[in-house]
């Protein structure tokens, strides 16, 4: 099978708007040719976004982060308070907080990718001749695409059948779980933005003899 077998039917059911057509035509070998694409474009983009609008680089996936942490919070607080004072709690109140949780984990990961406080090891890079280091820090950046890629495929066919089967958080009578799903393609192709934006940066370190590998500092910032 093709990387493009299935393009054609996969572009008609996007055009289309027929989910149940969408989730079939997922499956198609295409979906990962143009997840791909998407991934890195995507990516390119957001790392250009980043670049002219520095109040996104420095506070999207923090706000994020916190309103969704500080959100989850306040929903276990109100729980615990109202079902041990108020006999009773609202059923939703433990199946939101999953899904926050998710959303902030991904984001997470993507702010993780900025601050380049992942397992790289810095120390044994760090004596490495510098084409050793560029090599190291290329493969980073593969990587993190790669991984992005897998997930915004895989992420995206299952918000998409969670949509097309009108798949409802339980406890609630319309929340469509799709809305949070979709969060997960999303923060997977920021995660290729910031891969991107390190290489980048990288780049111009190698092109004008600056350190290519600095100690990143878990919690502070770049």
């Amino acid at each position: 099978m093709g990387w493009f077998d299935g393009i054609g039917s996969l572009i008609q059911a996007m055009l289309s708007g027929d989910l149940w057509m969408l989730q079939s035509a997922m499956r198609a070998p295409a979906a990962w040719t143009l997840g791909l694409a998407a991934t890195i474009l995507g990516g390119i983009l957001v790392a250009i976004a980043y670049r002219f609008v520095p109040i996104l680089d420095r506070l999207l996936e923090p706000v994020v982060m916190v309103v969704s942490y500080l959100t989850i919070g306040g929903i276990i607080f109100a729980g615990v308070v109202q079902r041990f004072f108020l006999n009773g709690q609202p059923s939703w109140s433990t199946t939101l907080p999953p899904f926050l949780f998710l959303i902030m984990t991904w984001f997470g990961a993507s702010y993780n990718v900025k601050l380049r406080t992942h397992l790289a090891f810095n120390e044994f890079r760090s004596v490495m001749p510098r084409p050793m280091q560029m090599a190291c820090l290329t493969l980073d950046a593969v990587l993190w695409i790669g991984f992005a890629w897998v997930v915004v495929v895989t992420a995206t066919q299952e918000t998409i059948r969670a949509a097309a089967n009108f798949a409802i958080m339980l406890g609630t009578d319309d929340v469509m779980q799709w809305w949070f799903l979709a969060a997960v393609p999303l923060a997977f192709v920021l995660l290729a933005g910031r891969a991107f934006e390190n290489l980048f940066e990288d780049l111009g370190n190698l092109r004008r003899g600056d350190p290519l590998i600095r100690q990143a500092v878990i919690g502070g910032d770049a």
